[in-house]
C-alpha cells in the first residue's frame, strides 16, 4: 500500500467513525439502549454531617469511613462481593473521605493530600461511567495528580487533589450521555464543593477545575462565577456554550485533547431531536470557541493522566498556576 492510498484509508476510516458517532447520538435519543437493570445493592443513608470546616475535617473523614464499611457489610450480606470490596477499600483509615453515599452506582469525594493547609487544590470531575464500580481508574488518576504536582510545586506550595465522584455519571452509551441533563443536575453539587473548598482552605488558596470528558459539561454548568483560577476542559465533547466567554467566568478556561481521543470524531453540533437537544456545540479545542489549547500529547481519552505524559504534565502545571511553563497546542 503506497503513501497516498494510506492517506485515503485513513480519510475513509475518519468518516465512518464520524458517521457512526453523529449515528449513535441520534440512536441514543430515538432509540434508548439499556441492559438488563442491575438489582439495587443496599446501603446506609450518608453520615448526618455538618458543612466542613478545617477545624471538623479529621471527624468528616472519619464519618464517612464508617458508612463505607457500613456500606461493605450490607453488599456482602446482600451478596454482592465486587461492591463489597470497593466500599471496604474506601473504608480504610487512610483514606480521606470528604463525602460518601454508597447507594445506587454511588458517589464519593476523596482527598488526596492536606486539604486545611493546601496552596493549590486541584478538583478532578470525571466523565461517563464513573461510581464506585470504577472508582479504582477515577482514583488513579488523582493519584498521578497528586504525585505530579508535588514534584512540581515550587518549594514552600503544598499541594492537595479532590477526586469528586459527586454526581450521577451518565453511562457512555444511553440516552444522557449526549444532553445536559446529567450535568445540569450535577452543578449545585459542585458548586457547594468549591464553597466548602473556600471555607476549608481560605480566600488565598487557588482552586483550579480539572474536567474530563462529561464532566467538562459538568464544569461548564456550574462555571458562572464559580471561584476558581482556572477550567481545563479535557477529552471535551463540548460544554453547551458557543464560546468560552459563553461559560461566564472569570476563570481561565484551557482546553486539550490527545491526538488519538476518539471525541475528535463526535460531531460537534447541537440539535433538537424528538423533543431534546442533543449535542454540546462548538469543539472546545477550536480557534471559535476562544479557549487556551494546551498539547495534551499523543494519548487516547483514558491516557490524559498517565505518569510521564505531556497532557499530566501540563495538567499539574495549570493547577500550579504556573501559565507561562503550559505547553500550547
Amino acid at each position: 500500500m503506497g503513501p497516498g492510498t494510506t492517506v485515503r484509508w485513513r480519510r475513509r476510516v475518519r468518516g465512518w467513525r464520524r458517521a457512526g458517532c453523529a449515528a449513535l447520538i441520534a440512536g441514543a435519543v430515538a432509540l434508548p439502549l439499556s441492559g438488563a437493570a442491575r438489582p439495587e445493592i443496599p446501603a446506609p443513608a450518608p453520615a448526618a454531617l455538618a458543612a466542613p470546616t478545617a477545624a471538623t475535617l479529621e471527624n468528616a473523614y472519619a464519618a464517612n469511613r464508617a458508612n463505607a464499611a457500613q456500606a461493605s457489610r450490607m453488599a456482602a450480606d446482600h451478596g454482592d462481593r465486587h461492591r463489597a470490596a470497593a466500599d471496604r477499600a474506601l473504608a480504610d483509615p487512610s483514606r480521606h473521605l470528604l463525602a460518601f453515599d454508597g447507594r445506587g452506582a454511588g458517589l464519593v469525594t476523596e482527598v488526596l493530600g492536606d486539604l486545611a493547609h493546601a496552596d493549590r487544590v486541584a478538583v478532578l470531575v470525571p466523565g461517563s461511567d464513573t461510581g464506585i464500580d470504577t472508582y479504582g481508574r477515577f482514583r488513579a488518576a488523582a493519584l498521578a495528580l497528586h504525585r505530579q504536582l508535588a514534584a512540581e510545586a515550587p518549594e514552600g506550595i503544598r499541594t492537595a487533589v479532590v477526586a469528586w465522584l459527586g454526581y450521577e455519571t451518565p453511562g457512555t452509551v444511553s440516552t444522557t450521555v449526549a444532553t445536559t441533563g446529567r450535568a445540569d443536575r450535577a452543578a449545585p453539587g459542585l458548586r457547594d464543593l468549591v464553597d466548602d473548598l473556600g471555607r476549608i482552605t481560605g480566600p488565598d488558596t487557588r482552586v483550579a477545575l480539572l474536567c474530563h470528558s462529561y464532566g467538562s459539561v459538568v464544569c461548564a454548568r456550574a462555571a458562572d462565577g464559580l471561584a476558581v483560577s482556572d477550567i481545563a476542559l479535557i477529552g471535551s465533547p463540548g460544554t453547551g456554550a458557543d464560546t468560552a466567554a459563553g461559560l461566564r467566568s472569570e476563570a481561565r478556561i484551557w482546553a486539550g485533547r490527545g491526538a488519538d481521543d476518539w471525541v475528535e470524531h463526535v460531531p460537534h453540533v447541537s440539535a433538537d431531536l424528538f423533543g431534546t437537544t442533543v449535542g454540546f456545540g462548538t469543539d472546545p479545542v477550536s480557534p471559535d470557541f476562544g479557549a487556551r489549547v494546551f498539547d495534551a500529547g499523543d494519548g487516547g481519552h483514558s491516557d490524559y493522566f498517565d505518569t510521564g505524559s505531556l497532557s499530566l504534565t501540563n495538567l499539574a502545571r495549570i493547577a500550579l498556576g504556573e501559565t507561562t511553563e503550559v505547553t500550547h497546542g
